[in-house]
């Protein structure tokens, strides 16, 4: 694997304990950005009745339907403006076909790396326009871009920034734009985030789509599971493309029994932003108080900064005391003087801390 590839996403586990020569249990993942502590016991209870529940033997609903109609329950959109993924990326691949029909892309930059892989599966064209690399602390924002391309993607909060558009600002793009593509991955760990989602437009605006994912909230990236909301032709149409099973029947049921449990959701995802507005917090005022980096302002569960000096060395020796940063010189527009840095349980932000302190030093 080239050091490329090798730079695409966070979460190598396994890649890097055996370049490290330790266990994967030994290394703190601060690379990807997954809520890290346990799930509840209801959660963990939701996943054994998914694996006892499901006859393995048979093959899943092709429609999923049980899915399907608990997510739209909890958005409150028709069951047929929802399609399941294999993970928020097959949703992507097929978004970025109906993209390539449409025309030029833009994509804000940096950006995440997913949406050039997925137009060039349709050898689709693009153009990366950047975005300011300093921002207010105040947040939501207005987004900032304007293009004449026929498609735009928009990653709300934005990574790697961790930036978070207003609803306002973003529902303009509908009137300028063929095809509006939110990734909202991160909404559900931002406080009172759900009040920027695009998700009520979707009923009057054909041309948007919005992708989200039950990795990030869930801590389940093994199982693969996203979700599209869109109009119901446009994803109609993307169910008579693609494989016939892309989802497990393990993700299918585990997704229809906890999406169905709106207390657990809401308890779920409150406990998610208490976190992030304490850890999140504590993380950036002591990253602000290291001598040679500067700590940018998040509204989700990672943080960037930056330096004036290339940060490998740090990001090197993080790894060598078990710790993994994102290295984001896979983000255009970033670079060697870049990491993102994911919010872990205190005892392991105090552990980065104290790690990063003494090799700055």
């Amino acid at each position: 694997m080239s050091q490329a590839q090798s730079l695409r996403h966070g979460g190598n586990i396994a890649q890097e304990a055996k370049r490290l020569g330790i266990h994967e249990n030994e290394l703190l993942d601060a690379s990807a950005s997954i809520v890290p502590f346990n799930n509840s016991l209801a959660i963990q209870e939701s996943i054994t009745k998914a694996i006892h529940d499901i006859a393995i033997r048979c093959y899943p609903d092709r429609n999923y339907s049980d899915l399907r109609e608990s997510i739209g329950h909890w958005h409150d959109v028709n069951p047929s403006m929802v399609l399941p993924g294999n993970g928020a990326a097959e949703l992507i691949t097929w978004a970025a076909r109906d993209a390539a029909m449409c025309g030029i892309s833009t994509l804000p930059s940096p950006g995440f790396a997913d949406y050039k892989r997925a137009l060039k599966c349709w050898n689709s064209s693009y153009l990366e326009l950047p975005l300011p690399l300093s921002w207010e602390a105040k947040f939501p924002q207005l987004f900032p871009l304007q293009s004449k391309s026929e498609a735009i993607w928009i990653t709300n909060p934005h990574n790697p920034t961790g930036q978070l558009w207003s609803r306002e600002s973003l529902e303009t793009l509908l009137e300028t734009y063929k095809l509006v593509i939110c990734d909202e991955a991160f909404l559900p760990l931002v406080p009172n985030g759900e009040m920027q989602s695009l998700i009520p437009l979707i009923k009057d605006n054909t041309n948007l789509i919005v992708i989200r994912s039950l990795t990030k909230v869930f801590g389940i990236a093994g199982l693969r599971l996203g979700y599209a909301i869109a109009d119901s032709k446009r994803l109609s149409q993307w169910q008579s493309f693609r494989d016939p099973w892309p989802i497990n029947g393990i993700a299918n049921a585990f997704g229809s029994i906890v999406m169905n449990n709106h207390i657990l959701i809401k308890k779920h995802f409150q406990d998610i932003e208490n976190w992030i507005r304490t850890e999140g917090n504590w993380l950036h005022s002591h990253l602000k108080a290291l001598k040679g980096i500067i700590a940018h302002h998040s509204a989700t569960n990672f943080q960037l900064i930056q330096s004036d000096k290339p940060l490998i060395t740090l990001h090197q020796k993080m790894a060598q005391q078990g710790i993994l940063l994102r290295d984001c010189r896979s983000f255009k527009g970033l670079g060697e003087n870049w990491l993102r840095i994911s919010l872990q349980t205190k005892p392991n932000n105090q552990r980065i801390i104290r790690e990063m302190e003494r090799i700055l030093k």
